[in-house]
Protein backbone atom coordinates (compact mmCIF):
# COMPACT_ATOMS: atom_id res chain seq x y z
CA UNK A 1 0.00 0.00 0.00
CA UNK A 2 1.42 3.61 -0.35
CA UNK A 3 2.78 5.86 2.25
CA UNK A 4 0.77 8.68 0.59
CA UNK A 5 -2.49 8.90 -1.34
CA UNK A 6 -4.10 11.26 -3.90
CA UNK A 7 -5.13 14.52 -2.40
CA UNK A 8 -3.30 14.32 0.64
CA UNK A 9 -1.52 17.40 1.75
CA UNK A 10 1.99 17.35 3.14
CA UNK A 11 3.31 19.77 5.41
CA UNK A 12 0.63 22.18 4.23
CA UNK A 13 2.40 22.88 1.14
CA UNK A 14 2.38 20.32 -1.69
CA UNK A 15 -0.92 18.07 -2.34
CA UNK A 16 0.09 14.95 -3.42
CA UNK A 17 -1.13 13.94 -7.11
CA UNK A 18 -0.29 10.73 -7.94
CA UNK A 19 2.03 7.65 -7.47
CA UNK A 20 4.64 7.86 -10.44
CA UNK A 21 7.15 4.67 -9.42
CA UNK A 22 8.62 2.64 -6.90
CA UNK A 23 11.89 0.79 -5.88
CA UNK A 24 13.22 -1.33 -3.07
CA UNK A 25 13.43 1.98 -1.08
CA UNK A 26 11.79 4.63 -1.98
CA UNK A 27 8.15 6.19 -3.89
CA UNK A 28 8.05 8.80 -5.79
CA UNK A 29 4.73 10.61 -6.32
CA UNK A 30 4.02 13.63 -8.53
CA UNK A 31 3.19 16.43 -6.36
CA UNK A 32 1.67 20.39 -7.01
CA UNK A 33 3.68 22.72 -4.71
CA UNK A 34 1.46 25.52 -3.11
CA UNK A 35 2.88 28.38 -5.25
CA UNK A 36 5.71 26.49 -7.14
CA UNK A 37 3.82 24.11 -9.45
CA UNK A 38 4.16 20.53 -10.17
CA UNK A 39 7.65 18.40 -8.78
CA UNK A 40 8.49 15.02 -8.10
CA UNK A 41 8.57 13.65 -4.41
CA UNK A 42 10.37 10.94 -3.75
CA UNK A 43 9.40 9.38 0.02
CA UNK A 44 11.87 6.61 1.88
CA UNK A 45 9.67 3.45 2.25
CA UNK A 46 11.66 2.88 5.75
CA UNK A 47 9.00 2.09 8.49
CA UNK A 48 10.06 2.56 12.23
CA UNK A 49 12.98 4.95 10.67
CA UNK A 50 15.16 7.20 13.40
CA UNK A 51 16.30 10.68 13.14
CA UNK A 52 19.89 8.58 11.63
CA UNK A 53 18.05 7.03 9.43
CA UNK A 54 16.22 9.59 7.80
CA UNK A 55 19.50 11.33 7.41
CA UNK A 56 21.19 8.82 5.53
CA UNK A 57 18.30 8.41 3.23
CA UNK A 58 18.54 12.09 2.71
CA UNK A 59 22.32 11.82 1.82
CA UNK A 60 21.27 11.78 -1.98
CA UNK A 61 19.55 15.13 -1.63
CA UNK A 62 22.26 16.58 0.00
CA UNK A 63 24.32 14.71 -2.86
CA UNK A 64 22.04 16.20 -5.42
CA UNK A 65 22.44 19.86 -3.75
CA UNK A 66 26.14 20.33 -4.08
CA UNK A 67 26.29 19.03 -8.05
CA UNK A 68 23.88 21.24 -9.80
CA UNK A 69 23.31 21.22 -13.49
CA UNK A 70 20.69 21.50 -16.33
CA UNK A 71 21.23 17.54 -16.99
CA UNK A 72 20.91 16.20 -13.08
CA UNK A 73 17.59 16.53 -11.28
CA UNK A 74 17.71 19.43 -9.27
CA UNK A 75 16.50 19.42 -5.24
CA UNK A 76 14.51 21.50 -3.86
CA UNK A 77 13.32 20.74 -0.33
CA UNK A 78 14.08 17.72 2.13
CA UNK A 79 12.41 17.25 5.42
CA UNK A 80 9.98 14.56 7.37
CA UNK A 81 6.42 13.57 6.84
CA UNK A 82 4.92 12.69 10.35
CA UNK A 83 2.52 9.92 9.91
CA UNK A 84 0.27 8.82 12.72
CA UNK A 85 2.43 5.52 12.82
CA UNK A 86 5.60 6.44 11.65
CA UNK A 87 8.18 9.15 10.26
CA UNK A 88 9.52 9.45 6.44
CA UNK A 89 11.97 11.23 5.14
CA UNK A 90 11.55 12.97 1.29
CA UNK A 91 12.83 15.48 -1.01
CA UNK A 92 11.24 17.37 -3.62
CA UNK A 93 13.38 17.35 -7.05
CA UNK A 94 12.57 18.48 -10.55
CA UNK A 95 9.36 16.58 -12.05
CA UNK A 96 9.85 15.07 -15.71
CA UNK A 97 6.67 14.64 -17.47
CA UNK A 98 8.30 12.68 -20.17
CA UNK A 99 9.17 10.26 -17.71
CA UNK A 100 12.52 7.68 -18.27
CA UNK A 101 14.79 6.93 -21.04
CA UNK A 102 13.33 2.99 -20.96
CA UNK A 103 9.97 4.38 -21.45
CA UNK A 104 10.95 6.74 -24.41
CA UNK A 105 12.75 4.22 -25.37
CA UNK A 106 10.09 1.45 -25.58
CA UNK A 107 7.79 4.46 -27.03
CA UNK A 108 9.70 3.43 -30.34
CA UNK A 109 8.23 -0.10 -30.87
CA UNK A 110 9.84 -2.48 -33.49
CA UNK A 111 11.59 0.98 -34.51
CA UNK A 112 15.02 1.09 -33.39
CA UNK A 113 15.97 5.23 -31.71
CA UNK A 114 17.30 6.80 -34.18
CA UNK A 115 21.30 7.02 -34.07
CA UNK A 116 21.36 10.93 -33.68
CA UNK A 117 19.27 11.03 -31.19
CA UNK A 118 20.50 7.97 -29.27
CA UNK A 119 24.17 9.95 -29.38
CA UNK A 120 22.21 12.86 -28.02
CA UNK A 121 20.98 11.51 -25.05
CA UNK A 122 24.13 10.03 -24.15
CA UNK A 123 25.86 13.21 -24.47
CA UNK A 124 23.81 15.13 -22.39
CA UNK A 125 23.84 12.24 -19.74
CA UNK A 126 27.97 12.87 -20.18
CA UNK A 127 27.66 16.30 -19.50
CA UNK A 128 25.18 15.85 -15.83
CA UNK A 129 28.16 12.86 -14.80
CA UNK A 130 31.19 15.18 -15.60
CA UNK A 131 30.16 17.21 -13.18
CA UNK A 132 30.11 14.37 -10.69
CA UNK A 133 33.11 13.02 -12.07
CA UNK A 134 35.19 15.87 -11.95
CA UNK A 135 34.40 16.46 -7.85
CA UNK A 136 37.07 16.29 -5.74
CA UNK A 137 36.76 13.65 -5.05
CA UNK A 138 35.00 11.96 -7.87
CA UNK A 139 31.01 11.01 -7.20
CA UNK A 140 30.46 7.55 -8.90
CA UNK A 141 26.69 7.19 -9.29
CA UNK A 142 26.67 3.31 -9.90
CA UNK A 143 23.57 2.80 -10.64
CA UNK A 144 23.67 4.33 -14.17
CA UNK A 145 20.24 2.74 -16.60
CA UNK A 146 17.71 3.79 -18.72
CA UNK A 147 15.35 3.81 -15.36
CA UNK A 148 17.52 5.89 -13.92
CA UNK A 149 17.60 8.58 -16.86
CA UNK A 150 14.92 11.29 -17.45
CA UNK A 151 13.93 12.27 -20.30
CA UNK A 152 12.13 15.69 -21.42
CA UNK A 153 10.67 17.59 -24.78
CA UNK A 154 11.77 20.87 -24.80
CA UNK A 155 11.65 23.73 -28.23
CA UNK A 156 15.05 22.30 -29.65
CA UNK A 157 14.19 18.70 -28.70
CA UNK A 158 15.01 16.33 -26.23
CA UNK A 159 16.43 17.06 -22.07
CA UNK A 160 17.84 14.52 -20.45
CA UNK A 161 18.85 14.35 -16.64
CA UNK A 162 20.10 12.14 -14.48
CA UNK A 163 18.41 10.62 -11.65
CA UNK A 164 18.26 8.36 -8.55
CA UNK A 165 21.96 9.20 -7.06
CA UNK A 166 20.82 7.30 -3.96
CA UNK A 167 23.88 4.96 -4.35
CA UNK A 168 26.12 7.71 -5.63
CA UNK A 169 29.41 7.86 -3.20
CA UNK A 170 32.68 9.57 -3.24
CA UNK A 171 35.63 7.38 -4.59
CA UNK A 172 38.51 7.01 -2.00
CA UNK A 173 41.29 10.10 -2.92
CA UNK A 174 43.88 7.62 -3.15
CA UNK A 175 42.65 4.08 -4.93
CA UNK A 176 39.95 6.19 -6.78
CA UNK A 177 37.83 3.33 -5.74
CA UNK A 178 34.81 2.69 -3.98
CA UNK A 179 32.49 -0.56 -3.14
CA UNK A 180 30.07 -1.25 -5.85
CA UNK A 181 26.64 -1.37 -5.90
CA UNK A 182 23.71 -1.24 -8.80
CA UNK A 183 21.93 -3.39 -10.82
CA UNK A 184 23.76 -6.44 -12.18
CA UNK A 185 23.12 -5.80 -16.01
CA UNK A 186 24.86 -2.05 -16.34
CA UNK A 187 28.28 -3.62 -13.98
CA UNK A 188 31.41 -4.48 -15.63
CA UNK A 189 33.62 -7.71 -15.02
CA UNK A 190 35.39 -5.59 -11.91
CA UNK A 191 32.19 -5.08 -10.05
CA UNK A 192 31.95 -8.50 -9.41
CA UNK A 193 34.92 -8.23 -6.89
CA UNK A 194 33.04 -5.35 -5.39
CA UNK A 195 35.04 -2.37 -7.21
CA UNK A 196 33.62 0.79 -8.92
CA UNK A 197 34.85 3.88 -10.07
CA UNK A 198 33.96 6.16 -12.90
CA UNK A 199 34.98 3.48 -15.11
CA UNK A 200 32.33 1.47 -14.19
CA UNK A 201 29.90 4.58 -14.41
CA UNK A 202 31.68 4.22 -18.29
CA UNK A 203 30.76 0.72 -18.66
CA UNK A 204 27.02 1.30 -17.70
CA UNK A 205 26.83 4.22 -20.22
CA UNK A 206 28.50 2.12 -23.01
CA UNK A 207 26.16 -0.60 -22.16
CA UNK A 208 22.65 2.10 -22.27
CA UNK A 209 24.50 2.86 -25.90
CA UNK A 210 24.96 -0.31 -27.15
CA UNK A 211 21.21 -1.14 -25.84
CA UNK A 212 19.79 1.92 -27.42
CA UNK A 213 21.35 1.74 -30.85
CA UNK A 214 21.01 -2.25 -31.21
CA UNK A 215 17.48 -3.47 -28.79
CA UNK A 216 19.67 -5.69 -27.27
CA UNK A 217 21.93 -5.92 -24.28
CA UNK A 218 26.04 -6.35 -25.26
CA UNK A 219 26.20 -9.41 -22.89
CA UNK A 220 23.68 -11.66 -21.79
CA UNK A 221 21.58 -11.29 -18.79
CA UNK A 222 23.25 -12.11 -15.67
CA UNK A 223 22.27 -15.13 -13.46
CA UNK A 224 22.80 -16.03 -10.10
CA UNK A 225 25.84 -18.20 -11.26
CA UNK A 226 27.79 -15.57 -13.27
CA UNK A 227 27.88 -13.29 -10.21
CA UNK A 228 31.43 -14.95 -9.68
CA UNK A 229 32.12 -15.60 -12.69
CA UNK A 230 33.41 -13.02 -15.38
CA UNK A 231 34.72 -15.16 -17.90
CA UNK A 232 31.51 -14.02 -20.14
CA UNK A 233 33.18 -10.99 -19.79
CA UNK A 234 36.18 -11.84 -21.62
CA UNK A 235 34.27 -13.01 -25.65
CA UNK A 236 34.10 -10.27 -27.59
CA UNK A 237 30.49 -8.16 -28.14
CA UNK A 238 28.78 -8.68 -31.53
CA UNK A 239 29.26 -5.42 -33.27
CA UNK A 240 26.44 -3.20 -33.41
CA UNK A 241 26.02 -2.32 -36.68
CA UNK A 242 24.88 -6.30 -37.41
CA UNK A 243 22.11 -5.08 -35.44
CA UNK A 244 21.51 -1.20 -36.69
CA UNK A 245 23.25 -0.84 -40.54
CA UNK A 246 23.67 3.41 -38.81
CA UNK A 247 26.22 2.55 -36.45
CA UNK A 248 29.54 3.55 -38.17
CA UNK A 249 33.31 2.76 -37.07
CA UNK A 250 33.55 5.84 -35.32
CA UNK A 251 30.13 4.83 -33.21
CA UNK A 252 31.77 1.44 -33.04
CA UNK A 253 35.02 2.52 -31.70
CA UNK A 254 33.58 4.70 -29.16
CA UNK A 255 31.40 1.54 -27.74
CA UNK A 256 34.38 -0.67 -27.54
CA UNK A 257 35.66 1.35 -25.54
CA UNK A 258 33.08 1.95 -23.35
CA UNK A 259 33.44 -2.16 -22.97
CA UNK A 260 36.59 -2.78 -22.65
CA UNK A 261 37.24 -5.79 -19.92
CA UNK A 262 39.73 -4.11 -18.08
CA UNK A 263 39.02 -0.59 -16.61
CA UNK A 264 42.18 1.37 -17.81
CA UNK A 265 41.42 0.80 -21.09
CA UNK A 266 37.97 2.18 -20.72
CA UNK A 267 37.42 6.27 -21.22
CA UNK A 268 38.83 7.46 -17.19
CA UNK A 269 35.38 9.65 -16.81
CA UNK A 270 32.34 11.06 -18.35
CA UNK A 271 34.72 14.34 -19.94
CA UNK A 272 36.70 11.87 -22.15
CA UNK A 273 33.80 10.01 -23.21
CA UNK A 274 31.83 13.03 -24.10
CA UNK A 275 34.99 14.56 -25.71
CA UNK A 276 35.01 11.50 -28.87
CA UNK A 277 31.06 12.10 -28.78
CA UNK A 278 31.24 15.44 -29.50
CA UNK A 279 33.42 14.53 -32.25
CA UNK A 280 31.23 11.52 -33.82
CA UNK A 281 29.68 12.47 -37.67
CA UNK A 282 26.90 10.22 -38.80
CA UNK A 283 27.69 7.61 -41.41
CA UNK A 284 26.25 4.98 -42.54
CA UNK A 285 28.40 1.61 -42.03
CA UNK A 286 29.32 -0.72 -44.22
CA UNK A 287 27.96 -4.18 -42.77
CA UNK A 288 27.25 -7.36 -44.87
CA UNK A 289 24.54 -8.89 -42.77
CA UNK A 290 22.43 -8.00 -40.12
CA UNK A 291 20.19 -9.37 -37.64
CA UNK A 292 16.15 -9.82 -38.62
CA UNK A 293 14.62 -6.96 -37.14
CA UNK A 294 11.72 -8.76 -36.26
CA UNK A 295 14.12 -10.50 -33.76
CA UNK A 296 14.31 -6.93 -32.02
CA UNK A 297 10.92 -5.72 -32.41
CA UNK A 298 9.15 -6.54 -28.59
CA UNK A 299 12.12 -4.55 -26.73
CA UNK A 300 12.58 -7.29 -24.41
CA UNK A 301 16.24 -7.31 -23.93
CA UNK A 302 15.77 -6.18 -20.22
CA UNK A 303 12.83 -7.53 -19.94
CA UNK A 304 9.03 -6.96 -21.14
CA UNK A 305 6.92 -4.43 -19.50
CA UNK A 306 3.52 -4.35 -20.88
CA UNK A 307 1.96 -1.07 -20.53
CA UNK A 308 -1.43 -2.01 -18.18
CA UNK A 309 -3.29 1.04 -19.87
CA UNK A 310 -1.15 4.35 -20.90
CA UNK A 311 -3.63 5.17 -24.03
CA UNK A 312 -6.04 4.84 -21.91
CA UNK A 313 -4.00 7.50 -19.42
CA UNK A 314 -2.55 9.43 -22.17
CA UNK A 315 -6.01 10.10 -22.99
CA UNK A 316 -6.96 11.43 -19.97
CA UNK A 317 -3.92 13.74 -19.36
CA UNK A 318 -4.46 15.14 -23.38
CA UNK A 319 -8.54 16.39 -22.47
CA UNK A 320 -6.88 18.03 -19.05
CA UNK A 321 -4.07 19.82 -21.35
CA UNK A 322 -6.30 20.82 -23.80
CA UNK A 323 -8.90 21.99 -21.39
CA UNK A 324 -6.35 24.00 -19.23
CA UNK A 325 -4.80 25.37 -22.10
CA UNK A 326 -7.76 27.97 -22.26
CA UNK A 327 -6.40 29.61 -19.33
CA UNK A 328 -3.04 32.10 -20.49
CA UNK A 329 -1.78 31.31 -17.25
CA UNK A 330 -2.05 27.88 -17.13
CA UNK A 331 0.04 27.33 -20.00
CA UNK A 332 2.91 25.61 -18.17
CA UNK A 333 0.92 23.19 -16.38
CA UNK A 334 -0.90 22.37 -19.81
CA UNK A 335 2.28 21.30 -21.12
CA UNK A 336 3.53 19.36 -18.65
CA UNK A 337 0.05 17.77 -19.08
CA UNK A 338 0.47 16.85 -22.49
CA UNK A 339 4.14 15.98 -22.10
CA UNK A 340 3.12 13.34 -19.52
CA UNK A 341 0.22 12.11 -22.41
CA UNK A 342 2.74 12.18 -25.55
CA UNK A 343 5.49 10.33 -23.16
CA UNK A 344 2.94 7.40 -22.95
CA UNK A 345 0.85 7.26 -26.32
CA UNK A 346 3.70 8.22 -29.12
CA UNK A 347 1.38 8.49 -31.04
CA UNK A 348 -0.02 12.00 -30.22
CA UNK A 349 3.62 13.65 -30.96
CA UNK A 350 3.06 14.22 -34.63
CA UNK A 351 -0.45 16.21 -33.65
CA UNK A 352 0.85 18.07 -30.69
CA UNK A 353 4.26 18.63 -31.02
CA UNK A 354 3.74 22.06 -32.14
CA UNK A 355 0.93 22.87 -29.47
CA UNK A 356 3.63 21.77 -26.59
CA UNK A 357 6.68 23.95 -27.91
CA UNK A 358 4.26 27.14 -28.01
CA UNK A 359 2.80 26.63 -24.80
CA UNK A 360 6.13 25.93 -23.39
CA UNK A 361 7.65 29.95 -24.83
CA UNK A 362 3.88 31.14 -23.10
CA UNK A 363 1.76 31.22 -26.60
CA UNK A 364 -1.59 29.85 -27.04
CA UNK A 365 -1.70 27.63 -29.90
CA UNK A 366 -5.63 27.60 -31.20
CA UNK A 367 -9.06 28.90 -30.46
CA UNK A 368 -11.41 27.28 -27.92
CA UNK A 369 -13.24 25.42 -31.29
CA UNK A 370 -10.45 24.20 -32.11
CA UNK A 371 -9.51 22.33 -28.83
CA UNK A 372 -12.83 21.05 -28.48
CA UNK A 373 -12.60 19.37 -32.05
CA UNK A 374 -9.43 18.18 -31.24
CA UNK A 375 -11.21 16.50 -28.00
CA UNK A 376 -14.04 15.50 -30.15
CA UNK A 377 -11.67 13.76 -32.65
CA UNK A 378 -9.36 11.90 -29.97
CA UNK A 379 -12.26 10.77 -28.60
CA UNK A 380 -13.62 9.34 -31.67
CA UNK A 381 -10.98 6.79 -32.21
CA UNK A 382 -11.36 5.28 -28.96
Amino acid sequence: MPILASGQIVRDTYEVERLLGEGAFAEVYRVKHRFMGRQAMKVFKAVGATVKDIERDLAEALLLSSIKHPNIVEVYDANVIQMPKAQFGYFTMTYVPGGTLERHWRSFGADLMPVEQVVEVVKQACRGLAVAHSSAPPIVHRDIKPQNILVGLRGDGLHVRLSDFGLAKAVNPLTLLVSAKGTLGFKPPESLHNVDSCAADIWALGTTLYLLLTDEMPFPTLGSRDVDDASRFLRPIRPPSIYNVSVNSGLESVIYRCLAAKAEDRYPNAMTLLQDLEKWEPGRAAVGTSVSHSKRGSKSAIGDRSPHNLKGEADIALREALTIAQDPTKLMTAADLLEEAMSKDPALRDRFEQHLQLWRKGIMHCSTADLSKSRSNRGGRQ
